[in-house]
């Protein structure tokens, strides 16, 4: 009697830690994956911020802050070296702040990490640029374009007035 309790006891503790093995081995895989999603964030976000820190981005920039647009129609028309330069900063701004968009749309990326690295320069890009994309949309007949910049732009305002509140 006392080698079949012997055997049952064995063969329960082993089940015990093969079960834990199982356990402790699930939680360090759902672990890592948080690590490598977390990385990947922070590269992905790194990336963007290289493309934002970037001197034509910056370029960009300055040059629709300190243009005033007064016909928001000149996109359709036909180029001259000054609005060459100014077609190509909207689209450098819009382009980079729609894939903001989508990845925050796709949540791909954090709010609270948009807000904190990009939320202004967003808000002054856009009502900048809101004019010309609108009357773009119109000419096009095309309202999705650049919706994931607008996406952006309403995002921000929105973690802006619950800051705001709190």
């Amino acid at each position: 009697m006392p080698i079949v309790v012997d055997i049952l006891l064995l063969q329960t503790v082993s089940l015990g830690v093969a079960s834990a093995s199982i356990v402790i081995g699930l939680v360090y895989y759902i672990l890592q994956i948080r690590h490598q999603t977390r990385l990947r964030q922070t590269d992905l976000v790194m990336r963007l911020y290289s493309v934002f820190g970037s001197p034509e981005f910056g370029e960009s920039c300055i040059e629709i802050l300190n243009t005033e647009i007064t016909d928001t129609d000149y996109l359709a028309k036909s180029p001259n070296d000054a609005s060459n330069k100014i077609k190509i900063s909207v689209r450098t701004q819009a382009a980079f702040y729609e894939g903001v968009g989508v990845l925050l749309h796709r949540k791909l990326i954090d709010t609270d990490l948009v807000d904190d690295l990009f939320s202004s320069p967003i808000i002054q890009a856009w009502e900048k640029l809101e004019p010309i994309i609108k009357t773009t949309r119109e000419r096009r007949k095309r309202p999705q374009i650049w919706e994931w910049f607008e996406y952006l732009y309403y995002e921000m305002k929105k973690r802006e007035q619950q800051l705001a509140k709190t």
